[in-house]
């Protein structure tokens, strides 16, 4: 038997040691990123448009879209759901002692201002019928107000189905945009009376954006 020289087996030693060195002198792996820090932040909640009509009155829009007209509704209108597609908003305005709700409906369409006028005029029936018309300017906004007073019409001109109506009003304004914007109230005279204040704050308050 063949004994290794001191020399051989130090030798020996430090070749078998040197995988554990290389080992333990590799750096550790990096961490993976989670998934918080690598997932992008979430955008911030978009505002809702200005002008967006509300449960109280508030303000009230035709839309969300740029360049649409806009108006603050009194307290006093409340808003009601569109009856159809043509409007653009509807409010129901408490009737005055003991008398009926009058509407105010927004609608836009074309025609002349003249055209309109005769339509509306033409809801009203019998000779106890009067008109009083009237023109200013909100902004840069030119704005017809039409005042009628008879037996209106329920239902739409021409297509019948509705009951006369004696002692009513109507108050309206034509607002010269393209297409024009129509405000109309109509109601129990006491009741269009009642309102008219704040009707014509409501157009006082048309603006574009």
């Amino acid at each position: 038997m063949v004994l290794a020289s001191p020399r051989l087996a130090a030798l020996a030693l430090f070749v078998c040691a040197l995988p554990a060195c290389r080992r333990t002198e590799e750096p550790a792996p990096a961490p993976a990123a989670s998934a918080t820090a690598t997932t992008p932040a979430s955008p911030p909640p978009v505002a809702a448009a200005p002008g967006a009509a509300s449960a109280g009155g508030g303000v009230g829009t035709t839309g969300a879209a740029a360049g649409e007209l806009q108006w603050t509704a009194p307290e006093r209108f409340q808003p009601a759901p569109n009856p159809s597609p043509m409007r653009k908003a509807t409010y129901r305005v408490p009737g005055a002692s003991t008398a009926e709700d009058a509407e105010l409906s927004v609608s836009q369409a074309g025609g002349s201002v003249d055209a309109n006028i005769t339509r509306w005029v033409g809801q009203f029936e019998g000779g106890d019928k009067t008109l009083v018309r009237k023109e200013r300017t909100v902004g840069d906004l030119k704005v017809t107000i039409v005042d009628v007073k008879g037996t209106f019409e329920s239902g739409m001109p021409g297509m019948g189905g509705g009951e006369p109506k004696k002692g009513w009003a109507l108050r309206g304004a034509i607002v010269e945009t393209d297409p024009p914007h129509f405000f109309k109230l109509t109601g129990p005279a006491k009741t269009v009376a009642a309102a008219t204040a704040d009707f014509d704050k409501l157009i006082d308050s048309l603006r574009k954006p």
